[in-house]
C-alpha cells in the first residue's frame, strides 16, 4: 500500500511494505537524513508489533542487510540517527562502524525521560540512546541552542600578538556580549509520551514531536529529503509536513495507516490501495 501527498512544493511518501522493498526502489545518494526509532531487540511482543528476541545472529541478520542498504541511499553530505535502548546499541555500534566507518561516527545522544518505574535492585532505566553518524566528514549540521532561565555576561575577545585578550572600549573598559542561549549538548532531557498527552494514538512504543524535531532541524534543511523505515505511527512524517521537508517511509504493520490517517497525513477515507 502506497499513499503520495503533496505537502507544499514536497511531498510526503508513505508506504505499509518491508522496509528491504522500498529501500531497494531507492536511487543510490538520494536521502538527506535518515531517522529510524528501530527495533530493540526485547523480545516483547507488543499490541502492534513483534519486536526482535536479544540474540546477537538476530540481531545481525535483521540489521545488517539494512543499514547496508541506508549506507547506499544516503547522500554524501547525509547522516543517520538509530534510535534504540542498551540492549542491543553495542551490537548496533559494531555494525555502523563496519558499514559506516568510525570515523564517521558523530555522537551518541542520550535521551533522558522521566517515568514510572517498578521498585529494583538498579538504577531506573530512563533513557534511550541515538547513534547518530554520517556518511563522509561532509554532513550538514545547524547548531541548535536552548535559551537560558538566566542570561548571563560574557566577555568578548580580541587577538592581540597571538594570544585572547579581553576586549576593551576606547575608556579601557571590558566589553560584554549578553549570552541569553547555549548549544545543545549530547543529553537531551524531554518528556516521554504521559498516558494522556494530546500526542498519544495508541500506538505502542511512540515517541514524542519534540525529539525528532530536534534531530529533523540539527541535520537537514528546508526541502530535504527525511527517511524514516521503521515508521509505526508515522510521527517523523508529521514532523516533515511540520517543517517543511519531504519524507519517505514505510511500517510493515497496515494498521499503522490508520494512525496516519488519524494524524491528517492523507485525505483518504477508506484505507489506500497503491496509490500514486
Amino acid at each position: 500500500m502506497i499513499v503520495k501527498e503533496k505537502n507544499g512544493d514536497g511531498f510526503l511518501d508513505l508506504r505499509i511494505c518491508d522496509n528491504l522493498e522500498l529501500m531497494a526502489e531507492i536511487k543510490d545518494n538520494t536521502i538527506d537524513l535518515i531517522y529510524c526509532d528501530i527495533l530493540y531487540g526485547t523480545g516483547r511482543k507488543f499490541k502492534d508489533y513483534q519486536d526482535l528476541k536479544p540474540i546477537r545472529s538476530e540481531i545481525e541478520s535483521h540489521y545488517i542487510p539494512r543499514i547496508k542498504e541506508m549506507h547506499r541511499i544516503l547522500k554524501p553530505t547525509g547522516s543517520i540517527y538509530l534510535q534504540m535502548d542498551t540492549k542491543i546499541n553495542h551490537w548496533i555500534r559494531c555494525i555502523m562502524d563496519d558499514i559506516f566507518g568510525y570515523d564517521n561516527f558523530v555522537n551518541e545522544v542520550i535521551w533522558s525521560y522521566n517515568k514510572w518505574s517498578i521498585k529494583q535492585k538498579a538504577f531506573a532505566k530512563n533513557h534511550d540512546i541515538l547513534i547518530f553518524y554520517g556518511k563522509t566528514d561532509k554532513i550538514i549540521f545547524n547548531e541548535l541552542r536552548l535559551p537560558l532561565e538566566t542570561p548571563r555576561k560574557k566577555n568578548k575577545v580580541d587577538v592581540k600578538d597571538g594570544k585572547k585578550v579581553m576586549k576593551r572600549d576606547e575608556n579601557g573598559d571590558v566589553v560584554y556580549k549578553i549570552q541569553d542561549s547555549t548549544p545543545i549538548d549530547d543529553v537531551w532531557e524531554l518528556n516521554n509520551l504521559g498516558p494522556t498527552n494530546s500526542e498519544r494514538l495508541g500506538y505502542d512504543t511512540q515517541k514524542p514531536k519534540a525529539l525528532i524535531e530536534r534531530i529533523i532541524k540539527a541535520s537537514s534543511n528546508e526541502g530535504d529529503l527525511v527517511a524514516d523505515f521503521y515508521s509505526g505511527s508515522f510521527t517523523t512524517a508529521e514532523v516533515c509536513k511540520d517543517l517543511k521537508r519531504n519524507f519517505i517511509g514505510c511500517d510493515i504493520n497496515p494498521n499503522c495507516f490508520e494512525k496516519a490517517k488519524e494524524r491528517g497525513l492523507f485525505s483518504f477515507t477508506d484505507e489506500p490501495t497503491n496509490v500514486d
